[in-house]
């Protein structure tokens, strides 16, 4: 049974060694190395795989993250579970640009999650057309014990949507607004959990980028609680967990004297970096976006990215993506790669993930 409680670790892996123990590794590790070092590192490629692959026989392609016994759309649309909010809270400051919220809901153990999926939430009432309204997807930002660690809760992460039409009128989102005024003891609409994107990779000694603005936030929350807060008996984290994250103010920072209780618990393991577009600039003057931040330590992350067992997961505003893209096209170029074609490298092995709205 699985503890909350805090380990922290010492760092370890061998990028070569762990390349080398699989044909499709070893096909990562050669994508970056010189001429000579792939044709001395294909000769060592278990030749059972190949001779398969000769055959005719299509490999079985085994997942690097940890699906086994993920379940999915356990509750659907017409018959979801009901919950109940245990706890509902406001964690941006009142002068922070929009509200944000930490909420509980029971689920009895009823809905088995894992880190990185997602739940819908049906809220109540009817739409203009007098049905029931659509499901809203939102990504659980708790691990699979929940904040009590007794599995049964799921928690989210909301952002209040209020905004000004370009009528002048005044639109609060259904979903987001219901869920922000719930008040502990109501009853929730809950279907899923749903999504294997964002699955933890099943490797304790890889390196996890975590790259979120706002409320993307949530799957990484759930990462850090199991690696962190937790003590289980078939997963102890002993790599690197480097977290950024991106908000307009320093009041709308998300959780974080839990990051910090990370960072005193495992300091070999956990690095989190702030990046706070409206209070913060580069040496340059520009505003730090999550991007910019990134930018003063490229080629530090550039190493990374060149190693088998590391994971880059990106959960928030579109734009995040292509802002990183910049900062790694020069980069790769200067080792003879094309950054584009690396990313779907990258993306085939399991090791770039996105959820971007």
């Amino acid at each position: 049974m699985a503890a909350v409680t805090a380990a922290a670790v010492s760092l370890s892996s061998s990028h070569a060694a762990k390349a080398l123990a699989s044909p499709t590794g070893a096909a990562h590790f050669l994508s970056y190395r010189p001429r000579a070092a792939r044709a001395a590192i294909r000769a060592q490629v278990s030749t059972t795989d190949t001779a398969a692959v000769e055959a005719g026989a299509k490999p079985k392609k085994v997942s690097k993250k940890q699906e086994e016994g993920v379940v999915t759309n356990k509750y659907k649309p017409k018959e979801p579970y009901v919950g109940k909010c245990l706890l509902n809270t406001k964690i941006t400051g009142d002068d922070a640009p929009g509200e944000t919220w930490h909420m509980v809901f029971s689920t009895e153990g009823e809905i088995p999650y894992r880190e990185g999926q997602s739940i819908g939430v049906i809220a109540d009432g009817v739409d203009k057309n007098g049905k029931p309204h659509k499901i809203r997807l939102y990504s659980i930002a708790s691990s699979a014990l929940g904040d009590f660690g007794d599995s049964k809760t799921v928690s989210l992460c909301v952002k209040r949507l209020v905004y000004t039409n370009d009528a002048g009128e005044v639109v609060k989102g259904v979903c987001s607004n219901f869920l922000c005024d719930l008040k502990p003891g109501a009853d929730v609409q809950i279907t899923g959990p749903v999504g294997k994107e964002m699955l933890m990779p099943k490797d304790p000694n890889a390196n996890i980028i975590m790259l979120a603005t706002g409320t993307g936030i949530a799957p990484f929350r759930s990462f850090l609680w199991k690696m962190f807060f937790e003590k289980h008996e078939d997963y102890k984290f002993n790599g690197l967990a480097w977290l950024f994250l991106g908000v307009p103010t320093s009041s709308s920072l998300l959780y974080p004297d839990e990051f910090e209780k990370m960072q005193a618990k495992a300091p070999d393991n956990f690095r989190v970096d702030y990046a706070v577009s409206r209070e913060q600039t580069n040496a340059l003057g520009e505003k730090m976006y999550i991007q910019t931040r990134m930018a003063e330590y490229k080629e530090e992350l550039w190493e990374l990215l060149k190693k088998d067992n590391t994971y880059v997961y990106m959960c928030g505003l579109k734009g995040m993506e292509k802002g990183i893209d910049d900062i790694m096209v020069s980069l790769a170029e200067k080792d003879g790669i094309d950054w584009f074609e690396y990313k779907k490298q990258l993306k085939k092995g399991e090791q770039w993930n996105v959820e971007v709205y």
